[in-house]
């Protein structure tokens, strides 16, 4: 089988505009929730969102270019240029058709919607944009991100909700072992901090609906109530691992296992046994070789609402066995919110820091873990803790019963 490595990471998120100042913000436990900015909430029980703060794409790309795409996928392309640099690959140097995409998002682009339909209401169908369906759809992203680059391999959007960057990345890392490409540049990107967006979410009654920014995204806390909804991009360059050293590339870190399972359950809860996320986890540990008392750090999907914790807490315990209060727990989303499909990318890129770094960050704002007989494992809280990382291990749990479970490893020749 064909080794895979992480040689470029690029990131667009509410704590930071790079990679660097992403896990700088990690590292100092900044928050980046705040009022919605982007639109009137008056009438919205929600007022708090994980905005992307300072954002814009002509600063990074192309103007006209940026013109023409929606947020989702310019916050993809800019992403996806960061870790196309970090990984210093020349596409003058490579073949085209071995360099593919998989880049996904979960909504695409409300904005052109909410933008068409008033359009509509107001002056009638003829004025509906020309590019209406181009801009809103979600393989725009991956779309963008191949004609930007000149990437012309295989190029998919996994579209699976809150698990799409990580089903894009696992996907891409398929795609690279089994010899369809040498290079995948994969993620997730979302942009939907929108009137419907959030209007959508709040009558599913999944939003904190809390004004308080410190309370507002804690995972496993006993006072969790909901998520935040946040936005932004995580896109990666994988490369097979001959290809990688052949050209200089800095290898950031292996990926060794992919777990997929639906739980065939229920269209917004998971499982509530958590079979259907253990087994994603059992299967990328054994795709990976590893027992679970190889895996030091398991970035949790914790989305702070009850069902999740709960049941991915008990996902982790059928998972892990004897190993469960070994490992260490935190979630990202404490600090940036939900960024739905731009999720995995960013808690895949949290990983890879993590073994880089020697660090693994705390749950922000996690004061007191529920009590009682299930939450048992070892969720980091009030600091995060200094020491050798070697494996870790990401979740997530979508809408519609889908999850994933990527393994990346430190690497060693």
């Amino acid at each position: 089988m064909r080794r895979v490595v992480v040689t470029g990471m690029g990131a667009i998120t509410p704590i930071g505009l790079s990679v660097d100042e992403f896990w700088n913000g990690v590292k100092e436990s900044k928050v980046g929730i705040a009022p919605i900015t982007k639109f009137d909430t008056t009438d919205f029980k929600v007022k708090l969102a994980a905005e992307v703060k300072d954002f814009n794409a002509k600063d990074y790309i192309d103007p006209k270019t940026a013109k023409r795409m929606e947020l989702f996928s310019q916050y993809a392309v800019v992403a996806a240029k960061e870790a196309i640099e970090q990984a210093g690959l020349d596409m003058e140097k490579e073949d085209p058709y071995r360099v593919g995409t998989a880049v996904g998002s979960g909504t695409g682009s409300l904005q052109s919607v909410e933008r068409n339909v008033k359009r509509m209401e107001e002056k009638g169908p003829g004025r509906i944009e020309p590019l209406l369906v181009p801009a809103m759809i979600s393989n725009m992203a991956s779309g963008n991100v191949s004609i930007y680059f000149g990437l012309k391999g295989k190029s998919i959007n996994v579209v699976t909700a809150c698990a799409t960057g990580t089903h894009n990345i696992g996907e891409a890392f398929r795609t690279i072992q089994y010899g369809d490409a040498d290079v995948m540049v994969a993620g997730g990107t979302e942009g939907c901090v929108t009137p419907i967006g959030i209007g959508g979410f709040t009558a599913l009654t999944a939003l904190n609906t809390t004004e308080d920014v410190t309370k507002a995204s804690i995972p496993f806390d006993k006072d969790r109530a909901g998520f935040v909804l946040g936005e932004g991009a995580g896109v990666v360059v994988l490369e097979e691992l001959e290809h990688a050293k052949a050209r200089g590339a800095k290898i950031l870190a292996e990926i060794v296992g992919y777990g997929a399972t639906s739980d065939a359950y229920h269209i917004t809860s998971p499982a509530e046994d958590g079979m259907g996320a253990a087994n994603a986890m059992i299967f990328a540990m054994k795709d990976a070789g590893l027992t679970p008392s190889d895996v030091d750090y398991i970035n949790a999907h914790g989305t702070s609402t009850h069902h999740n914790d709960l049941f991915e807490t008990r996902a982790i315990k059928a998972a892990f066995g004897d190993a469960q209060n070994d490992v260490l727990i935190s979630s990202t989303k404490s600090m940036v919110g939900h960024l739905l499909g731009a999720a995995g990318g960013i808690e895949f890129i949290t990983c890879v820091k993590s073994i880089e770094d020697g660090y693994i960050h705390e749950t922000v704002g996690l004061k007191e873990v529920e009590e009682g007989e299930e939450f048992t494992l070892h969720y980091v809280k009030d600091h995060g803790i200094s020491k050798d990382v070697n494996v870790c291990m990401s979740n997530s749990l979508g809408f519609g019963g889908h999850n994933a479970t990527i393994i990346v490893k430190k690497y060693v020749e």
